[in-house]
């Protein structure tokens, strides 16, 4: 095998092996050779190089939000009142203490950030807005957009 990594490049089987473990991260290395075309033995060495190179950073369990009572999304934009790199830094590290922001995104945009917000229902999230994230270093003010429906989203399972 070539080594193609150090370009950031991948070859047919490496998509083949990422395309395999995204639709099923828990398939077993016998059932993924044969899906991709290879032997046990390289399949195997493939996978450990795309994980050790970080090309696949982990593996996780896509929860059920509805059987988890979770079934209420809405996205934050959030506008700071300084973005100075010093404010950015204390904002993103304080971010991370709410577990009920999935996802936090810096844009560009009238607003600072894009926040994912996962509550039980809009009552959770409203005191999560007004008690955690409204008082995140350097908010100045919040717009929110509250999901109705996930039509196409990466933890749905067809």
């Amino acid at each position: 095998m070539a080594k193609n990594t150090e370009t950031g490049n991948l070859d047919g089987y490496d998509r083949k092996i990422i395309d395999a473990l995204v639709e099923n991260g828990r398939i077993s290395i016998t059932e993924l050779s044969e899906k991709i075309g290879l032997s046990k033995t390289p399949c195997h060495q493939r996978l450990k190089r795309l994980v050790d190179e970080g090309y696949i950073r982990g593996f996780r369990a896509i929860l059920d939000s509805s059987k988890m009572g979770l079934d209420h999304i809405a996205y934050t934009e959030v506008k700071l009142s300084d973005t100075r790199e010093a404010a950015l830094k204390a904002f993103n590290a304080a971010v991370f203490k709410i577990p009920e922001v999935e996802e936090c995104h810096m844009i560009a945009s009238s607003y600072d950030y894009l926040l994912k917000v996962r509550t039980a229902n809009i009552r959770r999230y409203r005191q999560v807005l007004g008690e955690r994230i409204s008082s995140l270093p350097h908010v100045a003010n919040t717009s929110t957009f509250v999901v109705m429906e996930s039509v196409k989203d990466t933890d749905l399972v067809p």
